[in-house]
């Protein structure tokens, strides 16, 4: 079975989707068709082949299923076209209808089996009728999607606070839950201005780190904690989790740096 992968992007975006090659010889910017869940699309490599070891799973990925020819190109092309003129059409529809939403996108699948607008609103929206008016112009099939401040970051893009393009933008396919519980646990300070992102929401990053911070802490007091040490008994006051040291302060004696060296 076929072992190798390419990192295919879509609509000139930095991030990346995984794709079996198929056995096709292709090359980085090599234009190509590929099957993904909402039918064919047209994309381009933007990596190298990728060999992947034997064992591994394989199961969600799906194939490039041909390179892409001068027409494929000139199909694409007129997708795009006809996406944007339908986006300003559903817009308009949207506003005579008085349906309270901000239409982002439409986007063609390569054989035009599907018209998918992207929305945001503030409540959810009952888009029924507009779907249906839609599909009667189009004749295909139609989805509208609502989609939330994170999806937008992502498609807006930027740079985060380490300095480097938004994950959601560069690699993300999906976001992971994020909890405040994360960010406590990493004994961030909840500013809302250090722990979230450009979206507003909680930095993705602290999905990240997570399972790091909590094997780190098995064993180490919390802040607050009154702990019996060598020196006496006093009350935890400071925790660095990753390099496993916490402060004890004891009275008449002052803070004791005590390293827990538990876990290697």
């Amino acid at each position: 079975m076929d072992k190798n992968i390419v990192g295919i992007s879509f609509d000139n975006n930095n991030r990346l989707s995984y794709f079996l090659t198929n056995d096709l010889t292709l090359k980085k910017d090599s234009n190509v068709i590929v099957e993904t869940e909402k039918g064919q699309q047209y994309g381009k490599v933007k990596t190298e082949v990728i060999k992947l070891a034997d064992n591994t799973k394989l199961s969600d990925l799906n194939e490039v299923v041909r390179l892409a020819t001068k027409k494929d190109y000139q199909k694409h092309k007129k997708n795009l076209e006809d996406a944007e003129k339908a986006l300003q059409k559903c817009k308009s529809i949207s506003k005579k209808m008085n349906i309270k939403m901000q239409v982002l996108d439409a986007t063609y699948t390569f054989n035009r089996e599907q018209l998918l607008f992207r929305f945001l609103a503030d409540t959810r929206i009952d888009f029924r009728d507009l779907a249906k008016k839609l599909a009667s112009i189009y004749k295909t099939r139609i989805e509208l999607r609502q989609i939330g401040v994170r999806d937008k970051a992502r498609e807006i893009g930027g740079i985060g606070v380490c300095g480097q393009v938004l994950c959601c933008s560069r690699f993300m396919n999906t976001f992971a839950p994020v909890s405040i519980n994360m960010a406590k646990d990493q004994n961030l300070s909840l500013n809302p201005n250090k722990i979230n992102g450009s979206c507003g929401r909680l930095l993705c990053c602290l999905k990240y780190e997570d399972e790091c911070y909590k094997r780190c802490q098995k064993g180490l007091p919390k802040i607050g904690d009154t702990v019996k040490i060598k020196e006496g008994t006093g009350v935890v006051k400071e925790v660095n989790v990753l390099k496993r040291k916490y402060y004890v302060d004891i009275p008449q004696i002052g803070l004791i740096e005590v390293i827990d060296d538990s876990i290697k």
